[in-house]
């Protein structure tokens, strides 16, 4: 009996460095404390006990984060599953902040039972749906709190996994809690959460894929690490056929999240029918995870194969624009616009990957240093964005058809107003960092040789510009809507707001900071 104990009892303890873990443990165990906090304490304390442990659990991991970085700290951690290099510190403090502003936009909606503040004006109808729900259910969708924590746990890890079976662990551990969050908008119930079956049958079966590609890989490496993949992909003189598959599988469970066509139907549908903080959440946490995924396991696991990927690549980067752009140009609805726009948003970031240029140059943007600062300023402006729509509303509810927002200058020119800085940002115009953005982006796709792409591109993103440019007409020109107000928000959505003006003013006049902070995250360590 104790021949059988034997290997169990020499098995070694597995090693954590626990303080360049920390970062993530802390948002990890805030999760779980949430989720402790929801079953014990009563309904009145929710709130508040939710909202300071969100807000305690990222101060403290940005701390952590910022701590670790100007400590040095680099290197394989967690017995070589988790990558510390340039972009895990970029994409861990990027989705810190960005989440950490969409929880407060989450706080908004929990503190008012599902909605904001109606006090817009006198023109509030008394008894109605809003002032009804708002009065009955407040401090309600306290668990959205946990559950996000939970997501960004998984987005943290999925951003910086070096082995292959982290990065499916981590992928589901933030893809079951979103499925859930997509399905919770009060009002609109069965459209939420026919988004959220929808959301979750197909990415059930990007997850399929996945771990079928990773399959292919192992069998043909013999290892789940990216570093050893790599060296195997290198040296290969048989089992291409492997390679390609586990490659093409592995791709399509990366581009689902990442919302690149043809893998990009649930995008509309699911941010259409989310409660809109949700949206915001999934739409710049999401992407900004899934995107460094892709780069890393491409760039440093499969950067052998560049050969046949590039190509297919350029492809789908162009089909994305297409589809976003043709897209958008149709919508009547501000949320399925913006959903369109994510869209088009993913080609251009694919535009810089297929540059694949990875080599750190003093003075010279990489293809992941000039994606990171394309993401950081997407993410400002789309956070402010959506934090805007929850504040446009009728008596039913939020308005985000774009016939309601008819007008909107008129009744709020404030708000007319910071919409339309995010549309311009938006739309790469100059003076806001999405022109920054865009002019990263395209610099390191030409310097990559695929100027003909960057033409492409370019092209795009003037015809996108017209459909950007016809919210922001319709909501100075149009003739404004009978039955549409601005609700009054607390601090909770004003300051995502202002930070997302702020950030997207900064980036677009004195960007050089950022440029450089995503210089220094611009190679990936093997």
């Amino acid at each position: 009996m104790s021949s059988y104990l034997m290997p169990v009892l020499e098995m070694a303890a597995p090693t954590l460095e626990w303080r360049a873990l920390a970062p993530v443990l802390l948002v990890f165990a805030a999760a779980c404390l949430g989720i402790l906090l929801e079953a014990v304490l009563p309904r009145r304390l929710r709130f508040v006990a939710q909202t300071t442990l969100v807000i305690a659990a990222g101060v403290a991991s940005l701390a952590f984060l910022v701590i670790n970085w100007r400590a040095g700290y680099a290197g394989r951690l967690a017995m070589g599953s988790i990558m510390l290099d340039g972009p895990t510190y970029f994409a861990w403090g990027a989705l810190l902040v960005f989440g950490v502003l969409a929880f407060m936009v989450f706080a908004e909606r929990s503190l008012n039972g599902g909605a904001t503040t109606f006090a817009a004006s006198a023109a509030s109808v008394p008894g109605s749906a809003d002032e009804a729900e708002s009065s009955a259910a407040r401090h309600e969708h306290t668990e959205v709190f946990p559950l996000g924590l939970f997501a960004l746990t998984g987005m943290m890890v999925f951003a910086s996994a070096s082995d292959l079976l982290t990065l499916f662990v981590a992928l589901e551990v933030f893809s079951l809690p979103l499925y859930l969050l997509s399905g919770m908008a009060r009002r609109r119930r069965l459209l939420s959460q026919e988004a959220a079956l929808k959301y979750f049958l197909l990415g059930a079966f990007s997850s399929a894929f996945m771990l079928f590609g990773i399959a292919m890989l192992y069998v043909f490496s013999g290892s789940f690490d990216l570093r050893v993949i790599h060296a195997a992909v290198g040296g290969a003189t048989t089992g291409p056929g492997l390679i390609f598959i586990g490659l093409t599988f592995i791709a399509i469970g990366l581009l689902f999240k990442t919302g690149v066509v043809p893998f990009h139907n649930w995008t509309p549908d699911v941010y259409m029918g989310a409660p809109t903080p949700v949206t915001g959440f999934m739409a710049i946490c999401t992407k900004f995870a899934a995107v460094v995924a892709l780069m890393r396991v491409f760039f440093v696991a499969l950067d052998g194969m560049r050969w046949t990927w590039q190509p297919i690549f350029a492809v789908l980067a162009i089909a994305t624009m297409v589809v976003g752009v043709i897209g958008a140009l149709t919508q009547t609805d501000i949320k399925r616009l913006l959903a369109y726009s994510s869209i088009a948003h993913a080609g251009f970031v694919l535009t810089a990957i297929v540059g694949a240029n990875q080599q750190v140059v003093a003075g010279q943007a990489t293809s992941a240093s000039s994606v990171f600062f394309y993401l950081a300023a997407y993410g400002f402006a789309t956070i402010g964005a959506f934090a805007i729509v929850t504040l446009v509303r009728n008596p039913a509810g939020e308005d985000n058809t774009l016939a309601g927002w008819s007008g909107l200058a008129s009744k709020n020119p404030w708000v007319a107003a910071l919409f339309a800085l995010f549309m311009l940002s938006f739309a790469g115009i100059p003076l806001t960092g999405g022109f920054i953005g865009k002019w990263a982006v395209f610099t390191s796709a030409w310097q990559g040789g695929y100027w003909w792409l960057v033409i492409v591109a370019v092209l795009f993103s003037l015809v996108a510009a017209y459909f950007y440019l016809r919210v922001v007409v319709v909501m100075f020109v149009g003739e404004p809507a009978p039955t549409t107000f601005v609700g009054r928000a607390s601090a909770w959505t004003w300051i995502p707001i202002i930070i997302g003006v702020v950030g997207t003013l900064w980036l677009g006049l004195l960007p050089d900071s950022v440029m450089q902070l995503a210089a220094f995250a611009g190679g990936f360590l093997r």
